[in-house]
């Protein structure tokens, strides 16, 4: 059987599991999704060890560290994941909420439904726990998952999925709900994403160059997820010392994901007071800063900490490291202009005492999360209560920003009548054969 046939195979047990799947009620999506937590502890072992074979994989294939943070996988990492596929059973289930209704004049009873998308695929890198996130949130919101992780992480992914299917075999939620699309060649990529009429959205999560590539490619809709390059504003107005706080949280908390600050701006007017402090305390933290001329100029002998001198690529970069850029800038509208210049609209953050900026900053700066006084690292599903996120959409079709249940969903329009017919002259109540 050709490559092809295989991911057909998949993707039409997909479409037949979804509709099995779309009308079940919350209960049995529940009793599925706690199953499926309590495979995932009582195998956390097996699922630790063929995470193992990736990581080595991925060291003798000289992968970064902040790639391989990322693969990484252990009884803790496991345990946080059967946490959060329970979180999303405790939440309110989307699909039948009543979105919008009426009693239209004719009498006609109007209602605009929430219903899952159908099949749903998932294109992402080195990230096995989104494996299980995905698919979490796919089955509760009702739709079937094709999962097609990297290859670096298929021997996790591949224990992934057997234990979520083999945990739903014991439910009324249909194994094949959860699949992961055969193969681990580019072409394999390919038929997810030409499979336009099988699968109904397909969600990239990874870097650029993956995500443009699922744009460019796809016949199927897209989606699109962005990438993280994130802005921490320091205005005139900010609370210095608070905003090194949130500065270096934003920064070196964990950063290697995608809400990590990639850059900071500090207005000229406190360059002085702010710039030293941000690069010593940046240093210690072992990050290191490329500045334009105007950083650059406060490192060396004033601070004893080196600026690396920043290209246009680097104001670009989603580092995913211990890197940032750093710009002076000398006012508010510059720094919005830099952040319209070079941010990617995911999320950017003011650190400021002036309600009158920060207002300002939220109406100019069009990203899909605005911080206000606080780290860059808060745009996220679980913290914004919207349990294990599929993704961050930077789009603004359909959703954007941290995407949770709702915006795993489409809606249907239902209307109910009592032998309404349309004509010419307005609207009719046709009479069955048992009317007086």
């Amino acid at each position: 059987m050709s490559d092809a046939d295989d991911f057909l195979k998949v993707a039409n047990a997909g479409r037949d599991a979804a509709a099995v799947l779309a009308p079940l009620p919350r209960a049995a999506k529940d009793t599925a999704l706690h199953a499926v937590a309590d495979d995932l502890l009582a195998r956390a072992a097996e699922i630790v060890e063929a995470n193992a074979r990736d990581v080595e994989a991925a060291r003798s294939a000289g992968t970064p560290d902040a790639m391989i943070d990322r693969l990484r996988l252990d009884e803790a990492r496991v345990e946080s994941i059967a946490r959060a596929v329970r979180d999303v059973a405790e939440l309110p289930d989307p699909v039948g909420e009543v979105i919008r209704g009426s009693t239209l004049p004719n009498g006609l009873e109007l209602r605009q439904l929430r219903v899952p998308l159908g099949v749903v695929g998932i294109i992402y890198e080195g990230r096995p726990n989104v494996t299980v996130d995905a698919a979490a949130l796919c089955l509760k919101s009702g739709n079937a998952a094709l999962l097609r992780g990297s290859s670096s992480a298929y021997q996790s992914n591949t224990v992934l999925v057997r234990v979520m299917q083999e945990a739903l075999a014991g439910t009324e939620v249909p194994a094949e709900a959860v699949q992961l699309v055969p193969g681990t060649t580019r072409e394999s990529v390919k038929h997810l994403m030409r499979a336009r009429g099988l699968v109904d959205v397909l969600i990239p999560r990874g870097g650029a160059s993956l995500i443009n590539s699922v744009v460019e490619e796809s016949t199927v809709p897209v989606i699109e997820t962005g990438v993280g390059n994130c802005h921490v504003y320091v205005d005139a107005d900010a609370d210095l010392e608070l905003a090194l706080e949130i500065l270096v949280n934003a920064k070196a908390q964990r950063p290697s994901v995608c809400n990590a600050a990639e850059t900071f701006l500090v207005h000229a007017a406190v360059a002085d007071a702010f710039v030293p402090m941000a690069l010593t305390r940046l240093a210690r933290e072992g990050v290191t800063v490329h500045g334009d001329e105007r950083v650059a100029a406060y490192g060396g002998q004033s601070t004893g900490v080196t600026v690396v001198p920043a290209t246009e690529e680097d104001f670009r970069q989603e580092y995913l490291s211990l890197d940032i850029a750093a710009a002076v800038v000398g006012s508010l509208e510059d720094a919005v202009a830099h952040i319209r210049r070079y941010g990617s609209a995911h999320t950017d953050a003011i650190v400021t005492r002036s309600q009158k900026a920060a207002r300002r900053f939220v109406s100019l700066v069009d990203s899909a999360a605005v911080a206000v006084n606080a780290s860059t690292r808060f745009t996220d599903g679980g913290e914004f209560g919207f349990g294990a996120e599929i993704g961050i959409s930077t789009q603004k079709l359909h959703a954007r920003g941290p995407m949770g249940l709702p915006e795993l969903t489409s809606t249907k329009w239902v209307y109910t009548g009592e032998g309404h017919l349309r004509t010419s002259g307005g609207t009719v109540i046709a009479t069955g054969s048992d009317a007086s």
